[in-house]
């Protein structure tokens, strides 16, 4: 594929931004409304390659899609053929989750990079509820191919989730198919603790209050289908809150929320560490640069590990050195983002090293790159990123990005340019085109 050159900055920014959706908050609606009591709409879902696969994966189960997009719950949920999980952790989590309550045998794949990703430890509490678990390759890996539970139904299971919260969400958003409650008995420290936030957060506002007792209660109470409005995906905000950093001027991000359990709303608490003023202005919210450079930082970034590629692009500019902690689960992600950027600000004449729990960067002599992507929408904004403060730097697959955050290169180039964001596609008219 042709390498994609990134722009360099051109002088101070003055853009007014609107994103797509947040893939979190889209994927976590259509499991609730595959389970609803009633038909669920959903206003503002993202349309990327996670989503559509998310979606897909669903109607294989038989939910239904009609309209701009409401979810039709089935009666009972039927495994057959093969799921496409793509190189996604919702789809290749929350959806075997839900299928372990379904009657049938589905085989369960994706990209190749998808096959180094944890999935034990969920597939092995899939068991202990009593699905039936085929591995086709690595155990604890895709492929695999997985049964419908019968028998005896616990009243318990325990999980280790210290690899990824997404095992503890798959658990809560799937237990509304489950023949009863069960509590979900932690092992080891969950990470990206937003992310079960949100999908509390999600399940509380359908009527299932999630409680926590020495576990957590899945309640196998079905979402009363209330409608969901998906907010802007503010992780991918990040890179082009942070590009004014580096281009100097100021960027409105529309319809932020005045609150969110989304990890990327610690942006407007992150972004004044490296600089820069933020201010709320209503429903949005404007960043205006500070006075460059800036000194490195020390964050533990266990609550919010997503953020960290382009956390760590600012750290690669900054003056100082940084300490990125509580992140080692970034291991296991698209691809082990914490060896890709040490490998990527060294391409790039920067200075880093990995931890037990994270990074050190350090100040480096920098110079262009041509930076990898790994497949990984993360790694390729954060190429993109530092290709603004090196110019003749590219980024070799920027594709990936469609993965959550559809006509990424158009959108970076608008706001270069100060014009209009692209229109955002619709997850809706996708589905009904097939």
């Amino acid at each position: 594929m042709a390498r994609w050159m990134a722009p360099a900055r051109r002088g101070p920014l003055r853009a007014s931004v609107t994103l797509p959706g947040s893939k979190s908050q889209t994927n976590r609606a259509l499991l609730l409304g595959a389970t609803a009591r009633q038909p669920l709409e959903i206003t503002g879902a993202l349309l990327s390659r996670d989503t559509l696969l998310a979606a897909r994966a669903l109607q294989q189960l038989g939910v239904r899609f009609t309209g701009d997009l409401t979810v039709h719950a089935p009666e009972r949920f039927t495994l057959s053929g093969q799921i496409d999980c793509g190189l996604a952790g919702t789809v290749m989590r929350f959806v075997p989750a839900l299928a372990a309550f379904g009657e049938g045998t589905v085989r369960f794949d994706g990209d190749e990079a998808a096959r180094t990703r944890p999935l034990k430890d969920l597939l092995d509490a899939l068991v202990a509820l009593g699905a039936r678990v085929e591995y086709h390759g690595e155990p604890g890996s895709l492929p695999f191919s997985l049964t419908g539970r019968t028998g005896e139904f616990p009243t318990e299971v325990t999980l280790d989730s210290s690899a990824t919260s997404q095992y503890l969400s798959a658990l809560l958003l799937a237990a509304p198919a489950a023949p009863q409650s069960f509590t979900v008995s932690l092992t080891g420290t969950v990470p990206s603790a937003a992310h079960v936030e949100m999908t509390t957060r999600m399940l509380a506002d359908q009527g299932i209050p999630v409680r926590y007792d020495h576990g957590y209660l899945a309640s196998a109470t079905r979402p009363a289908g209330v409608p969901i409005t998906v907010e802007p995906d503010l992780s991918n905000a990040g890179p082009f809150l942070a590009a004014t950093l580096i281009c100097g001027g100021q960027v409105t991000l529309r319809h932020w929320p005045a609150e969110s359990t989304q990890a990327g709303a610690d942006w407007a608490s992150l972004l004044p560490l490296f600089g820069a003023e933020v201010i709320e202005h209503g429903s949005d919210l404007v960043v205006r640069a500070g006075s460059a450079p800036w000194e490195g930082v020390d964050l533990d970034l266990g609550r919010i590990g997503e953020l960290t590629p382009t956390i760590a692009a600012l750290c690669t500019l900054a003056t100082t050195p940084s300490r990125l902690r509580g992140i080692a689960h970034l291991r296991g992600h698209e691809t082990n983002r914490l060896a890709a950027l040490v490998t990527e600000i060294r391409r790039c004449g920067g200075e880093a090293e990995e931890t037990e729990t994270g990074l050190i960067i350090r100040p480096g002599q920098l110079h262009p790159a041509d930076f990898r992507a790994y497949a990984d929408h993360r790694m390729a904004t954060f190429g993109a990123l530092l290709g603004l403060a090196l110019p003749g730097s590219s980024v070799d697959d920027i594709a990936c990005t469609e993965k959550t955050l559809p006509q990424f290169p158009a959108r970076w180039e608008a706001l270069l340019a100060g014009t209009n964001s692209p229109a955002i596609p619709s997850l809706g008219e996708a589905l009904a085109r097939g």
